[in-house]
């Protein structure tokens, strides 16, 4: 219990502060001009004046006793400890900025012995609670930004105690504010509080580095389109760097990267910018690297290239479509192309061989020679897949242009071969480089059968009845499917292959039904074989009349769909659940279909830019009956790009690119920014310190919060009003007997 004196509690402070004031001056007069003129008397007027003022000032004041149980809390303080990646770059070669921002945090918090300090880290979003403490584990520095807007108006908005002050503990690279935040932006942070933010910085020196800052993309991403870049690049630290070579390249699971292109960067100040335009001819998720050819002395190498995801998309479908002669399914086919706005269609009929005699001139022919020379070396990898249909290879010139082909579907590209009377086998197509991407077999042997043409009606395989690209067309004919003429013969599916339709009543080799659809993954591309010529009849036939002739449409835009990846037709996806971070683990999230089987479903992952590494396999774990999405937790990867398959059962798979980066954005730019941090604490009103000096901060002081509080008078008014009266009429005696009126 504490006890202290104090004046009433109804008086209003700058009425007591007033009363004490004129005490003071009636003394001031007592002793400055009133002894002067006393005749006698001299000690008894100075005594009952002093006794009259006082008790005067009691009749005002009239103090009480106040007897209390107090307890002192500190000031709310909270400190934010930056938990960017730019924390994990090393600061002198023997330890990293975070080993000194978390000394400095603890440092910080011993130093404040009298406030309550909260450590709080704030990265990406809002700030999430630490330890700070001595022996407390290390804080991690993972967070893909430093936010610090963000952490602060998150703890504005919080429903809990706010603070009196706020240390901020970081290297000063923040995202936001930013770099050309000015003083009037910075100010603001600390009036929505209301209160003070100190900064201490943790970096001093710039490391050498050199580094590509900054890739910008003017626009989406369109495949066979040229897209700007722009790209910063960068030299801090004392490396010399008048000139940096930046490169763009493609990272292609089928081969080495591409190159798309390079330019020349002249730096002025540290700093310089190239125009790079590059062209990606396929759509999804393709990783580019950006990168320069550092100086000597380059301390990070990682930041060297940058690993971006680009998404492309396609603005039409680009087909060629190469058919041997006008039959009703090549028109029908044809007809369905130019009806889709969405599809560009290049089509060729091919009437003639080169070894045809018209017998005419050549300046009188309406028939020209197949382009096969232009179109099947410069234009291909232009074109998203390319449709023969009832087209034989060998008198038209293709054969020599068949290892191309298949390098183009390996490479990405689509290939639907369409049945009829000059595909497959009687297309002349077996033991051909092109037969070797087909999803089913050929057989070429002599004697072998090249087609059947009873009429049958294809058969729905499972597989078939659960494929998404064939929901479309199910949901408007059900199983029926209108009788077809004849098939062409084909084998086995190959491994990774799926049958959709089979034949009714013939197998292959093996036993099994033979395909007449079927699908498959070949390489980084994708192949369909359609062993018959009559799909026409979805749409020109009693079934067709039915329907409106619409399973005809649905059957190709469901088949073109798969072909281009669209998710619609995917037997299941694949997503990150965050960006991938390089030595982290991460998390794949995987929407499947409620047939698929947990033990028939795997993951893989391939790295692209080191292609001789063994693939990791990934099971998938069980899911829940209520949800269609699983989570896989792939092992801490080393920075590249990476393509991740969706394997469910034996049949095609779904694919993924993403890439992981060292430190992403957090290490483009390596240099400290402790001007920020200075400029900071002076708009808000606090204090700047270097990790290495005094960290004693200028806090709050506590408050003191009384739990029992006793208010007990000295005295009644009364007797505070009668002593004073009393002590005036004495003073007034003494002045009178001492000649003063």
């Amino acid at each position: 219990m504490h006890t202290r004196l104090a004046v009433n509690g109804d008086l209003p402070l700058w009425a007591a502060i007033l009363a004490c004031v004129l005490a003071f001056a009636s003394l001031g007069v007592l002793f400055v001009y009133e002894l002067r003129r006393r005749e006698r008397g001299g000690p008894a007027i100075v005594l009952t004046g002093v006794l009259a003022v006082a008790a005067l000032l009691g009749a005002i004041a009239r103090p009480v006793r106040i007897a209390a149980r107090e307890s002192v809390i500190g000031a709310k303080v909270i400190v934010l400890s930056d938990t960017s990646r730019s924390m994990a770059l090393a600061q002198d070669g023997k330890r990293v900025r975070a080993e000194v921002r978390d000394r400095a945090v603890q440092d910080v918090v011993q130093r404040a012995k009298d406030a309550r300090m909260l450590v709080l880290g704030f990265g990406d979003g809002a700030p999430s609670p630490l330890g700070g403490k001595p022996g407390a584990e290390p804080t991690r520095s993972s967070a893909p930004r430093s936010d610090l807007t963000t952490a602060l108006r998150a703890i504005g908005a919080s429903a809990e105690e706010r603070p009196q002050a706020i240390v901020v503990v970081s290297d000063g690279r923040l995202d936001d504010p930013g770099e050309e935040a000015t003083a009037e932006t910075l100010g603001a942070l600390g009036r929505d509080l209301k209160v003070p933010i100190h900064t201490v910085a943790t970096t001093r020196a710039s490391p050498p580095d050199a580094s590509v800052r900054r890739v910008s993309a003017a626009g989406a991403a369109v495949a066979h389109v040229p897209v700007p870049l722009r790209v910063e690049v960068g030299c801090a630290g004392g490396l010399s760097c008048d000139e940096l070579t930046v490169t763009a390249r493609e990272l292609r699971e089928d081969g080495p990267p591409a190159l798309l292109a390079t330019g020349l960067s002249h730096l002025k100040d540290g700093k310089g910018t190239v125009d790079l335009a590059v062209t990606l001819d396929r759509a999804g998720a393709r990783i580019l690297e950006v990168a320069i050819t550092p100086p000597s002395g380059d301390a990070i190498p990682e930041n060297d290239r940058r690993l971006l995801t680009f998404n492309v998309a396609r603005e039409r479908v680009r087909v060629l479509h190469v058919a041997g002669r006008p039959t009703t399914d090549v028109r029908a086919l044809r007809q369905w192309l130019k009806s889709d706005a969405s599809v560009d269609v290049v089509a060729f009929f091919i009437l003639r061989t080169t070894a045809d005699n018209p017998n005419a001139r050549q300046e009188d022919l309406s028939l020209i020679p197949f382009p096969v020379d232009e179109l099947f070396t410069e234009h291909l990898p232009s074109f998203d897949a390319v449709v023969l249909q009832d087209f034989d290879a060998q008198p038209y010139g293709l054969e020599r242009h068949l290892p191309q082909l298949a390098r183009y579907v390996r490479a990405g590209g689509g290939l639907i071969m369409v049945g009829g009377q000059n595909s497959f086998v009687a297309g002349g197509y077996a033991s051909t480089p092109l037969a070797d991407v087909l999803p089913v077999t050929l057989d070429g042997s002599s004697g072998a059968t090249a087609a059947d043409v009873a009429s049958i009606v294809p058969a729905w395989t499972d597989d078939g009845r659960g494929a998404p690209l064939l929901a479309p067309l199910r949901d408007i004919v059900g199983e029926e499917l209108p009788q077809m003429p004849g098939t062409n013969v084909v084998g086995d599916v190959r491994p990774g292959g799926l049958v959709l339709w089979a034949h009714p009543t013939r197998t292959t080799k093996s036993g099994a039904p033979m395909p007449i659809l079927a699908i498959g993954d070949q390489g980084d591309g994708r192949s369909i074989a359609l062993g018959i010529d009559g799909a026409w009849q979805l749409e020109f036939s009693q079934l067709g009349a039915r329907t409106s002739g619409r399973g005809y449409g649905a059957m190709w835009d469901g088949l073109l769909g798969w072909l281009m990846r669209d998710p619609r037709f995917e037997p299941g996806q694949l997503e990150l659940v965050a960006p991938c971070v390089a030595d982290e683990p991460t998390r794949l999230r995987l929407r499947l279909p409620q047939s698929a089987r947990a033990d028939a479903m795997s993951v893989e992952v391939r790295r692209l830019d080191k292609q001789d590494e063994p693939p990791l396999r990934v099971d998938v774990p069980k899911r829940s009956a209520s949800s269609s999405a699983v989570e896989v937790t792939l092992p801490a990867l080393p920075a590249g790009g990476y393509t991740a398959r969706l394997k469910l059962g034996s049949g095609p798979t779904t694919r993924r690119d993403f890439a992981c980066e060292s430190g992403g954005d957090e290490w483009a730019d390596s240099r400290p920014d402790r001007e920020r941090m200075r400029a900071l604490a002076s708009a808000t009103g606090g204090s700047f310190r270097d990790a290495t000096d005094d960290l004693s901060l200028p806090l709050p002081k506590p408050a003191v919060v009384s739990a029992e509080r006793h208010v007990v008078p000295l005295a009644p008014p009364w007797a505070w009003t009668l002593a004073a009266a009393v002590a005036l009429g004495v003073h007034w005696f003494a002045r009178r007997r001492s000649g003063l009126s």
